[in-house]
């Protein structure tokens, strides 16, 4: 026996072919999916190239600047540190909803956790743009 809606008991149509809402809520489920595998695949082969291909102890500034005279180095550095304070900050944000019930109280903490993550953004993304080894 198959469970039917209550549009489809009482032949109302309006409600069963209504198209669902994309809104920020949407779209904010769909990029954690997606930076999650991106994520995942970046820090795999992050760890791969900075802990079994060369040695630890070989990791200094030489070895960076040398690393990042290809723009693709950067890129790839660049790439995970966006998509990684995105999705963090993203998924505190989730918290924060689901934590914080006072409305006023919530405005200040995301504030702050944004206000670090755009710091920590910009920091990091003026390190990789402008290093010189």
């Amino acid at each position: 026996m198959a469970i039917r809606s209550l549009a489809q008991k009482t032949g109302d149509s309006r409600t069963s072919t209504r198209k669902p809402r994309q809104n920020f809520e949407t779209w904010s489920w769909y990029f954690m999916r997606i930076s999650g595998l991106v994520l995942f695949f970046l820090a795999l082969f992050h760890f791969f190239i900075m802990h079994i291909l060369n040695d630890v102890t070989a990791t200094n500034v030489t070895f960076v600047a040398t690393r990042w005279k290809n723009p693709i180095w950067r890129l790839l550095d660049w790439l995970l540190l966006a998509l990684g304070l995105l999705h963090g900050s993203n998924g505190l944000r989730f918290i924060m909803d689901d934590y914080i019930r006072k409305p006023a109280k919530r405005v200040v903490v995301k504030s702050v956790v944004y206000g670090i993550a755009i710091i920590m953004f910009i920091y990091g993304t003026l390190t990789i743009v402008t290093f010189k080894g």
